[in-house]
């Protein structure tokens, strides 16, 4: 992780300055290419990628299982993926982020890389919900749950037809989800964990794949949008908590 960014930083550095921009001031966030680094940590995959969206064509994507090891995995993929396309940090035109739902520790790792190569770099971010990049590779599937493993005998769920969502991302336990949603299948880890509970067939796909984020956020890039915030999306409250205030100990 110091690694890429110091190299983001050098590779920022090193472009020859606006002269018709004021000293200290960061560069538009809108973007001027096609070529996007793509990033997902919202569950136990750790998903890095590049993507050239003016075709589209992911040039090289790498996925590791292991929901203890964002930190550690997520700087690796992406040197890797930029290795294996052939392409440097300073050819990136985009960031492209799965914001969640997912656990806080996880989900953390890979907004706070995105943001801080977009932010080196002067690179627009653009958030991708994580359940709807699930949902985007399934398009002819119709009244879709797409669910992820939120742990603790939970789900990240929200309800799809035809790739569009239906529903707000919930948490819930697989036996307590809203009535009359009426899924005909299912997708995603938690729906493969659960498979028994909900009584859905459940399709390919566990995790949020590079070409789904991107086919999700390539409009924006080609239409130069502007960059927005990293968002994540947690649906629960923090486990830690500040103290209450103190009892004197004469009560």
């Amino acid at each position: 992780m110091a690694a890429i960014r110091r190299s983001a930083v050098r590779t920022a550095a090193s472009r020859s300055p606006d002269p018709a921009r004021p000293a200290g001031c960061r560069r538009p966030t809108t973007v001027v290419g096609v070529l996007a680094l793509v990033v997902d940590t919202s569950s136990a995959a750790v998903t890095a990628g590049v993507v050239d969206c003016a075709e589209p064509r992911v040039l090289a994507d790498r996925v590791t299982v292991h929901g203890r090891a964002h930190g550690e995995l997520l700087a690796p993929a992406i040197r890797d993926c930029l290795d294996r396309s052939g392409r440097s940090l300073s050819e990136l035109s985009a960031v492209i982020a799965g914001v969640g739902p997912g656990p806080f520790t996880g989900l953390r790792v890979g907004l706070v890389t995105a943001a801080a190569l977009g932010d080196a770099l002067g690179l627009p971010c653009y958030p991708v919900c994580s359940l709807d990049a699930l949902a985007a590779v399934q398009p002819a599937a119709d009244r879709l749950l797409v669910a992820g493993d939120a742990r603790r005998k939970e789900i990240y769920w929200g309800l799809y037809s035809g790739g569009r969502r239906l529903t707000e991302p919930a948490v819930n336990r697989p036996a307590e989800l809203p009535a009359g949603l009426g899924p005909t299948a299912a997708v995603g880890a938690g729906a493969r964990l659960y498979a028994e509970l909900l009584g859905l067939p459940v399709l390919a796909g566990d995790y949020p794949t590079v070409a789904g984020l991107a086919a999700l956020a390539r409009d924006r890039m080609l239409g130069r949008a502007a960059g927005e915030p990293l968002t994540p999306l947690y649906l629960r409250r923090p486990d830690a908590a500040a103290p209450g205030e103190r009892k004197p100990v004469t009560a």
